[in-house]
C-alpha cells in the first residue's frame, strides 16, 4: 500500500488523536501537531508507531501563518507532500456576549477559523502541484445551529462551514477535495468540563441518550480520505447523536 503523509492539527489528544491512530497503518506517516505539551504530544506518537505507523511531531501555533509554513514546508521537505490536512485544532472560551472579552473573541477566532486558514492555506501549493489531495475541517453542531454563551465558538465553526464550501469549489479543478465535519456531544477534555446539570440536560436532548466518542468523529473522517468519497466535496458531515 502506498504510505499517505498525514497532517491533523491539535493531534495530541482528543479527536485530533482519534483520527490520527484512525490512519494509523503500516507504511502511513502521521504527523501530529500540537502547541502546548511536548510530553503529551511524544506519547501520541508513540502510541501511534505501536500500529506500524512513522508518527512524527510537529510544534506548531496554527493562529500563526510563519509558524504554520514552516511546519508544512518542513514536511514536505521529509516526505514530499502532504496528502491529508485535517484541521482539527480548536479552543473555547465560552461567556454571554455581554460579558465576553475582545481577547477571548480574538483567541477564539484566530484560533479555531484563522487556524483553518493558515493551514489550508499552507498545504495547497504543495497539493496543487500534485494535483490530488484532502483537507478535512472539523467544525462542530454549535457552527450550524448557534449555541449561547458561545457566541465566538459558533461564529468561528459556522465560518469553517461556508470556509470548506468555497476552498472546495476553488481546489476541485486540481483534484483536491474539501469537506467537514460537525461534531456535537463528544467525549472530549470541553464535555468533560461542563457541570451535571448541562451534562444532563444534553443527554436528555440527544435521541441516541449518550455522547459520542473521538472515535466515531474519526470513523467519518476517515471515510471522507477514503477512496470511497472520491465525489464528494464542500460537504458538512453531522455527527451528533440526532442532537
Amino acid at each position: 500500500m502506498m504510505k499517505k503523509v498525514i497532517l491533523v492539527t491539535g493531534g495530541s489528544r482528543g479527536i485530533g488523536k482519534a483520527v490520527c491512530k484512525a490512519f494509523a497503518e503500516k507504511e502511513n506517516v502521521i504527523i501530529i501537531n500540537y502547541s502546548k505539551s511536548d510530553e503529551e504530544a511524544e506519547k501520541a506518537a508513540h502510541e501511534i508507531s505501536l500500529s506500524g505507523a512513522l508518527a512524527e511531531t510537529e510544534k506548531a501555533d496554527v493562529s500563526n501563518f510563519s509558524e504554520v509554513k514552516k511546519m508544512v514546508d518542513s514536511v514536505v521537505k521529509r516526505h514530499g507532500r502532504i496528502d491529508l490536512l485535517v484541521n482539527n485544532a480548536g479552543i473555547a472560551r465560552d461567556g454571554f456576549v455581554m460579558l465576553m472579552s475582545e481577547k477571548d473573541w480574538r483567541d477564539v477566532i484566530e484560533t479555531n477559523l484563522t487556524g483553518v486558514f493558515n493551514c489550508s492555506k499552507a498545504v495547497t501549493g504543495h497539493m496543487m502541484a500534485e494535483r490530488s489531495g484532502v483537507i478535512i475541517n472539523i467544525s462542530s453542531l454549535s457552527g450550524i445551529t448557534g449555541l449561547a454563551g458561545q457566541v465566538n465558538y459558533s461564529a468561528a465553526k459556522g465560518g469553517v462551514i461556508a470556509f470548506t464550501k468555497a476552498l472546495a469549489k476553488e481546489l476541485s479543478p486540481f483534484g483536491i477535495r474539501v469537506n467537514a465535519v460537525a461534531p456535537g456531544m463528544i467525549e472530549t477534555d470541553m464535555v468533560d468540563s461542563l457541570n451535571e446539570k448541562t451534562r444532563d440536560y444534553f443527554l436528555e436532548n440527544i435521541p441516541l441518550k449518550r455522547f459520542g466518542r473521538p472515535e466515531e468523529v474519526a470513523g467519518a473522517v476517515r471515510f471522507l480520505a477514503s477512496p470511497e468519497a472520491g465525489y464528494i466535496t464542500g460537504e458538512t458531515i453531522s455527527i451528533t447523536g440526532g442532537l
